[in-house]
């Protein structure tokens, strides 16, 4: 007999191609309950309820459709399959879906037929979106080549402020008289020195 701990865990890698994606049944709890904490343990029952419950709607809808010697399942047929299994409570809602399902494709019919009618072949219209894709490459590379040389320019400036400031220091501290304190001098040994110095041998 199997443990019910390990039905709750969560599936290998294998068998986790075969469920539900665990993002949009957290998301689809949340949006229930959006102030009740659900533990992990229970969404993975809910994931494993969900997989189980289209399991058996697809192989209930599956029998129908070879039952009447179809090659495809249809919505007729699962609308079926949830009579056969007990689940009519769920028909009105499936129908309701399958309603806004085939409003959507007659709302993309529509849009695709008004392509047709503007009377410009695929071709054509897939050329002029290459051109406007490349008019806007080229406006935004155009841009950038811009930005780029104003930065350059003004990197250069920065420099030459920087160059220009130290120059000007040494200038302020070498031009400023001859005789100030700062001037510094070398003076020439007068003869009575050199005298002094004689006598001394």
């Amino acid at each position: 007999m199997s443990n019910p701990q390990e039905e709750l865990l969560p599936p290998n890698a294998e068998d986790d191609e075969l469920t539900l994606p665990r993002a949009s049944i957290n998301k689809i709890i949340k949006e229930l309950v959006p102030t009740v904490r659900v533990a992990n343990e229970s969404r993975e029952l809910i994931l494993n309820c969900c997989s189980e419950f289209i399991h058996l709607i697809s192989s209930e809808a599956n029998e129908v459709c070879n039952q009447r010697s179809k090659k495809t399942i249809n919505a007729e047929h699962v609308l079926e399959a949830l009579d056969r299994l007990g689940f009519r409570d769920y028909k009105q809602e499936a129908e309701a879906v399958l309603h806004d399902c085939k409003e959507v494709a007659a709302k993309r019919r529509r849009q695709s037929t008004r392509l047709e009618n503007l009377g410009i072949p695929e071709e054509e219209l897939l050329r002029q979106q290459q051109e406007l894709f490349a008019k806007a490459r080229e406006e935004q590379a155009r841009e950038e080549q811009q930005q780029w040389m104003s930065m350059q320019a003004a990197a250069v400036q920065q420099s030459n402020a920087l160059i220009q400031r130290p120059a000007q220091s040494d200038k302020d501290a070498s031009g400023g008289g001859g005789g100030g304190a700062n001037s510094s001098f070398v003076s020439k040994p007068s003869e009575d020195d050199e005298d002094d110095d004689d006598d001394d041998y």
